[in-house]
Parts: structure tokens; sequence; C-alpha cells
């Protein structure tokens, strides 16, 4: 259906456009030696909603003849045929009103030309939507290229500490049974409530924080009193939605970077604040400055780099800094809620 006809306000406008040219065929017909004006006001209003009706139909016609240099002769030729097509159309009716021969002529010019200027009106019409289609098939495809970045990015993730977490799991089982045993329903725990946030690309920041704690819990199955951790989430910054677990590849390179190159262990601190509507995360961990290349440039980094990228565009940023023995990550980014 024409997009004209399919809304109130539309049809209302379209018919006020024709009231001037309802008038200018009222003042037409009228006159010494031509129509009365009551009759001329009554036939021009009529002459003009029939063609009112009629100057829509290139919006069919235009569908199926779409404008294309190559094509003009054609478009011409069929186009120019319907315009004196539809004037003849007028006349037939005009001569039904009585309208005196000697403003037919200028009632079948102005037919020839009111529906010429209808059919470039839906040619201008038509390119407004075939642009504005594009631009929507574009915002989709942008769409639909970053959330698959997204999952992705996000996919891989847990294979990556799932492998790590079963050749801990896979070397425990050989010296401490018991502990292999507790590190797997806490590994367990921990997959059941990942899984849980497979159509979730947003969490509140209290829950990231729990995923995390969860993580390093598993953690200390392995490395028990060397592993040490640490939390401080202000209520203010608990709602805060991050994407889902953007921090667990941090805090599992904390660890393995860290953590598992010093004899006696270290502690692992996460810790948030809220300032200005920027939400800033800083994870924080004890490692051997020998393994320094390993902290600053593993997998975890890189992948939670493309992730804020791909989220948050210029609007987020993630920082590295060592200080002797400590390196921190810290996370800048919108605090949406």
């Amino acid at each position: 259906m024409h997009p004209i006809l399919i809304s109130r306000v539309r049809l209302a406008l379209y018919s006020l456009a024709w009231l001037p040219l309802g008038a200018a065929g009222a003042l037409l017909l009228a006159g010494p030696g031509k129509l009365p004006w009551p009759q001329s006001t009554l036939t021009a209003s009529g002459l003009a909603l029939f063609y009112s009706l009629v100057c829509l139909s290139p919006w069919y016609s235009g569908r199926y003849l779409p404008f294309q240099p190559s094509g003009i002769g054609k478009l011409l030729l069929n186009h120019g045929a319907a315009s004196v097509g539809a004037a003849a159309l007028l006349i037939g009716l005009a001569k039904l009103f009585s309208v005196p021969n000697g403003q037919l002529g200028v009632l079948f010019g102005a037919g020839v030309l009111l529906y010429s200027l209808a059919v470039a009106l839906h040619y201008v019409l038509f390119s407004f939507q075939t642009t504005r289609d594009a631009e929507n098939r574009v915002r989709e495809a942008l769409v639909q290229a970053r959330e698959a970045e997204l999952k992705a990015l996000k996919a891989q993730i847990n294979p990556h500490f799932l492998f790590n977490s079963l050749n801990s799991i896979s070397a425990l089982t050989t010296i401490d049974g018991p502990r292999a045993r507790e590190m797997c329903l806490r590994l367990s725990e921990f997959l059941r409530s990942t899984l849980n946030l497979a159509e979730q690309e947003e969490i509140p920041l209290a829950q990231e924080f729990s995923l995390a704690k969860m993580y390093l819990d598993v953690e200390r199955e392995r490395f028990g009193d060397r592993l040490r951790a640490g939390q401080t989430l202000p209520p203010d910054c608990a709602g805060c939605l991050v994407p889902s677990l953007i921090l667990q590849p941090l805090v599992e390179n904390a660890v393995k970077h860290g953590i598992a190159g010093l004899m006696e262990g270290g502690a692992v601190c996460l810790a948030a604040e809220c300032r200005q509507g920027v939400l800033h995360i800083t994870i924080e961990n004890d490692f051997d400055p020998e393994s320094r290349a390993l902290a600053r440039n593993g997998l975890g980094l890189t992948n939670v780099r493309s992730r804020l990228n791909t989220w948050y565009r210029n609007r987020a940023r993630l920082t590295t800094e060592t200080r002797e023995r400590r390196f921190s990550v810290h996370l800048e980014l919108p605090c949406e809620q």
C-alpha cells in the first residue's frame, strides 16, 4: 500500500497540498461565459480529489521501473504515456461535469504536468527510501559484527581457563586427592555460574566481583596459602554494568603470571571506585620482576582490550603499571546502571 494511504496524518497533509490546486481550478472554470462560482468550485474540487488519487499511481509503477541512467528512454516512454492517459481520464471526468470545451486543453496540459511532477517526486521518495534502507542494513551489519566479535572474544575465555584448571586438577590427583576433589567442586560451581551468563552481555559489577572470587577460590585449592585475595567494592559501584567476564582473564593473568612464579606466593587484590560517572577498576598482584614481559603481554590483556574497544570504543581504556614487585591493571569505563 502507498505510504501516504497508511497514515491519516500523511493523507491529511497530502489532501491539504491539493487545496491550492483546487482553488486554481475553480478560478479557471469560473468567470464570464464560463461556469458559475458554485458549480466551478464543486467541479474543481471533484477533479482535484480524483486527480490527487491518480497521482499516487507512480508509486506502484515506479517500483517496477527503477530509475537507471541506462534505461532513461524506457522510463520517459512509459511514464509519458501514463501521464497522457491520466490527463485523458481527467478530461473525460471534466466532460461529465460539463466543463466548457475551451477549458479542456488547459486541463489536459495541467494534468500531464501534474502527473509528471508526481512521477519525479515519487522517484525522489524512492531515492530517500533506498538510502535509508541501505543505512539501516549497514547499521544492522555493524551491530551483528559487533555482537559476533564480542561473542568470539568471550568464547576465548572459558576454554582457556578450563584448560588450565583441568591441568591443575590432573596434577593434584596424584599428590592430594581431597584437594583435587574440592577443586573439581569449586570449578563446577564457577562454570555453572558462567554458563548462566551465556545470553548476558552485561552484568552488575558486584556479580562480576563474585565470579572473580569464585575463580580465585578454585585457584586457592591449587596454591593453598600461597594465594591470598582481597576485594574492595563500594556500594555506589556495585550496580554499575560491565561486560560479563571482563575481569576473569585479568585475574587469571594475575595468578598465572604473578602468584605462580613466586615461591612464597602473594596477593591478588581487586578494587573499584566511581568518580564523576567513570568506573575505575584495579587488579593488582605480586609478581617476579623477571617475568615482567609475560605479565605485560598476556593473552588476557589483549582479550580485554579487544572487548573494551568493541563494546565502548573510545569511552574506555586499559592501562598497566609496574611498581617494584607489584603489577597492576587499571580499567576505566562508563558507570552505566
